[in-house]
């Protein structure tokens, strides 16, 4: 019987790794669903879609009583408010095995980003 060696799906170096440095939030936030007013508690991440040109962000929202009522009272959109920042439109998706809510947004996320620069190539600059 011959032993088949299993070959990686990435050429060595090639597979992609998360960054070393911590670049998403953890932390306190407010969730608006409606009328409702929710402190929450999150954890989110992100990265700049190359495909489309945006920042997408996700994370989840830790499991509170309130937050799992609005869930299961159809609540799907909402925005999120970490301290003076503007506010984010927000995504909640499922709700987890543990009860927290997994998000996801577009755009600018609710946590502040620190700045990059770009340097574009002459041709793209004209």
């Amino acid at each position: 019987m011959s032993r088949r060696t299993h070959r990686s799906r990435h050429p060595r170096g090639m597979a992609w790794l998360p960054p070393g440095e911590e670049t998403g939030y953890d932390g306190g936030a407010v969730l608006h669903l409606d009328e409702r007013v929710l402190d929450v508690v999150v954890h989110l991440d992100g990265h700049l879609e190359p495909l489309d040109g945006l920042f997408h962000w996700y994370g989840r929202i830790e499991r509170s009583e309130e937050l799992v009522a609005a869930k299961d009272s159809g609540a799907t959109t909402g925005q999120l408010v970490i301290g003076d920042r503007d506010p984010a439109s927000v995504r909640l998706a499922e709700l987890d095995p543990w009860g927290h809510v997994q998000v996801n947004g577009t755009g600018a996320p609710p946590y502040p980003l620190e700045a990059v620069e770009v340097e574009l190539p002459a041709s793209v600059v004209e």
